[in-house]
């Protein structure tokens, strides 16, 4: 249990529930995670020093982060309902007050806010989505399908060396606006698909991957019992010719946890 001239209280996540929990000695560097209650809130929390958690070495903080996300994870299988706190969320002692007497504080001011945010995710989880295209198989249907392009692609193959360089670019500069206004055309329709079984949605920036080219980079908050169709939804869009779909989690609602 906590110790009321506790330096520091590590913070994981906030969850919904009013039972008092010891997780065991889970928490990073083996500390014993255990939760505060607050007027059907709890904190799952380990006491600690009131400093930041900081090493050159980065496979310790990989493991510390990871260790963050663990203990996460078993609130959420535990209490349902949980609001992650960011790695290295660590409320302090000051003076007379106790970590302790802080965290209360905080809980107390800011106890509208957690329950919204609470009643936000209820009954959700996060879920990201990747949608992938291959460029050169799409590059090819363009080249197919558009005439002008094609007739380019004609004039270009019956020039000499010389000129067919400069058809040659030309192609290229066609070729890119299209797949570039296809991306977009792509994007306007995969999002409009899957914004329609989702709570809340986030584009996240797109990755370099090995697997082709990243068209769309969503995080999305869902309806535990509406993830399946979610997932038909993504399934039709994975059968579609130059395109592949990544679905990953459940996972806490780590991207949905501040107001916006």
């Amino acid at each position: 249990m906590s110790q009321d001239n506790a330096d520091g209280i590590y913070l994981y996540c906030v969850a919904e529930g009013n039972e008092a929990v010891s997780f065991g000695c889970m928490g990073i560097e083996g500390n014993d995670v255990y939760t505060i209650l607050y007027k059907g809130l709890c904190v799952v929390v380990h006491d600690c020093s009131p400093e930041p958690y900081k090493s050159e070495n980065e496979e310790i903080v990989k493991k510390w982060v990871i260790t963050h996300q663990n203990v996460v994870d078993k609130a959420w299988e535990t209490f349902c309902t949980v609001l992650p706190l960011g790695f290295d969320t660590i409320i302090k002692g000051e003076g007379d007050i106790s970590a302790d007497d802080n965290l209360k504080k905080w809980l107390e001011d800011d106890y509208d806010n957690l329950k919204q945010r609470m009643e936000k995710v209820k009954d959700k989880a996060e879920y990201g989505v990747q949608v992938f295209w291959n460029p050169t198989l799409i590059s090819q249907e363009i080249l197919e399908e558009h005439r002008d392009i094609k007739k380019l692609k004609d004039e270009m193959e019956s020039k000499p060396k010389g000129t067919a360089y400069m058809y040659k670019q030309k192609l290229e500069n066609a070729i890119r606006k299209e797949m570039e206004k296809k991306a977009d055309e792509c994007f306007k329709e995969f999002y409009g698909k899957i914004k329609g079984y989702v709570d809340d949605i986030r584009v996240e920036k797109t990755k370099k991957v090995e697997e082709g080219q990243m068209l769309i980079n969503l995080s999305c908050l869902v309806y535990k019992d509406k993830s399946s169709e979610l997932g038909e939804e993504l399934g039709e869009i994975n059968k579609m010719k130059g395109f592949s779909v990544r679905f990953t989690g459940p996972w806490p609602p780590y991207s949905f946890v501040t107001p916006g």
